[in-house]
């Protein structure tokens, strides 16, 4: 039993749950109290003590519906194998049964020491107890637990087949298809149907153990690569895993400045108005006074241009932004291509997606031109940018040789708190051709690459810390 609580907390941290080993002892004091008859109270127990936050419960949620399957202990129960020491509600091995040999018991106590014969009546159903037990020794033997890509399914099948005996089923099955007769053509027919149902039943509980195991693994795995992708190299397949990534680092990030904030505001002691304040009471502090330093809400102004060459980085920015709307309340978005448009409106009413093509069809055509964007910026909506406002402008700052207007560049940047410019193109590349980058930098806070989800955090985290 403890291994098998063991086994469900690893886990719970493979899947992203951060269960520290005080709570795993927590959770080993609730199982001796509450049991492991009731399923229900041991689900609500477990999650008390293991989960700590709405994603960790969600995560309980699944892994324990996975890993406490109830489908194999029921056929295991009612032929009795649960005596052996098994889990009832996991399906585990007992202790007893930890080393046994996965082709010896199953495969021939009971089948007069003809592995072939054991292996054929797993594969026809006769005991579906039998066979569940058969398959966890086997999937124990050859490891199963350790998988964390899908891709190496194959691999622990044919290894749980080795350990259940397929090879004698193989060279019994070579030795009747040698015969070249009626008879052994038959008899291989139905080895051939043996070895694929006990494939099939071993394909089924690795893909069972990878979604326990591996899944989350093989998750994060993937989205660390996605991270460090270049928006401009990503696929259409890659979409909506990093549609996915971005929300939960937007999430995580506006988690860590409320942290920051709730710290901020509670000040430091002030300690002259805390004795005066407490002068009628012997000087014993009461009345506990702190200092504390006033700060802005965020407000963004984005600026973005979404012309061909930087529309799919556009995409990303103002889906990471909109992600952050609990934590940045006050977002004012600007998109420009020939001219400019307030393009707030949709992007709050509309499916992201739907809002998206929406504006690149209303504004992303025509030469790009940041000198008339930034005039009609400062022109039609220069009352949105005030003292506690950063304005944010993604583009690649090519501007067809245009006029690009740096008198009003200036002007935005001094009536804002200030002005960061990211870049999708790397800084060898500015200034080059029609490239007016290097033109503007004097008057940008802060101008950065930015062409991957990891450099989006990080400008927009350095952004956010201006106002914690």
């Amino acid at each position: 039993m403890e291994r098998t609580l063991t086994r469900y907390i690893r886990a719970l941290r493979s899947a992203g749950a951060g269960v520290s080993t005080t709570e795993a002892m927590d959770a080993a004091r609730t199982v001796e109290v509450v049991g492991w008859e009731d399923r229900s109270v041991l689900k609500t127990a477990l999650g008390t003590v293991l989960a700590k936050s709405v994603e960790e419960k969600a995560i309980h949620e699944q892994l324990f519906e996975l890993y406490f399957s109830r489908e194999a202990a029921a056929a295991a129960a009612s032929e009795g194998q649960p005596g052996e020491g098994g889990d009832p509600d996991s399906g585990q091995p007992g202790e007893g049964e930890a080393g046994a040999d996965p082709q010896s018991g199953d495969a021939e106590g009971d089948e007069g020491g003809d592995p072939v014969e054991a292996l054929s009546a797993l594969a026809r159903g006769e005991n579906p107890g039998k066979l569940a037990m058969a398959l966890e020794r086997a999937g124990a033997a050859a490891g199963v637990d350790e998988i964390r890509f899908a891709t190496q399914s194959g691999y622990y099948v044919r290894k749980m087949m080795e350990q259940m005996g397929v090879e004698a089923l193989e060279a019994r099955l070579m030795e009747a298809l040698s015969r070249r007769n009626p008879e052994g053509e038959a008899e291989a027919e139905g080895l051939i149907g043996t070895r694929s149902a006990l494939q099939k039943q071993a394909r089924a509980f690795v893909e069972a153990r990878f979604e326990i195991y591996g899944k989350s693994a093989q998750d994060a795995f993937m989205n660390e690569i996605l991270a460090e992708r270049s928006f401009g190299a990503l696929g259409r397949s890659d979409t909506a895993r990093m549609r996915a990534l971005v929300e939960r680092m937007a999430k995580r990030l506006a988690v860590r400045h409320a942290r920051r904030r709730k710290v901020r505001d509670r000040g430091r002691l002030d300690v002259r108005r805390t004795l005066r304040a407490n002068a009628g009471h012997d000087g014993v502090p009461f009345d506990i006074i702190w200092k504390i330093k006033r700060k802005d809400r965020p407000k963004i102004v984005a600026v973005c241009d979404v012309s061909g060459s930087v529309a799919q980085y556009v995409r990303f920015l103002l889906l990471f932004l909109h992600a952050l709307k609990e934590k940045v309340t006050d977002l004012d978005t600007f998109a420009f291509s020939a001219h400019l448009a307030d393009v707030s409106r949709p992007l709050e009413v509309l499916p992201f997606e739907t809002a998206m093509r929406a504006i690149v069809d209303e504004v992303g055509s025509g030469g790009t031109d940041y000198g008339a964007a930034f005039l009609e910026l400062d022109r039609d909506f220069g009352e949105v940018i005030d003292r506690r406002t950063t304005v944010l402008v993604l583009g690649d700052g090519r501007s067809n040789y245009s006029n690009p207007r740096l008198d009003v560049f200036k002007q935005i940047a001094d009536q804002a708190k200030r002005l960061v410019w990211l870049c999708p193109e790397p800084a060898a590349n500015w200034g080059s051709g029609d490239s007016c980058l290097l033109e503007y930098r004097p008057f940008c806070t802060l101008l950065t690459q930015c062409s991957t989800v990891i450099d989006l955090e990080r400008a927009l985290d350095e952004i956010l810390m201006a106002y914690d």
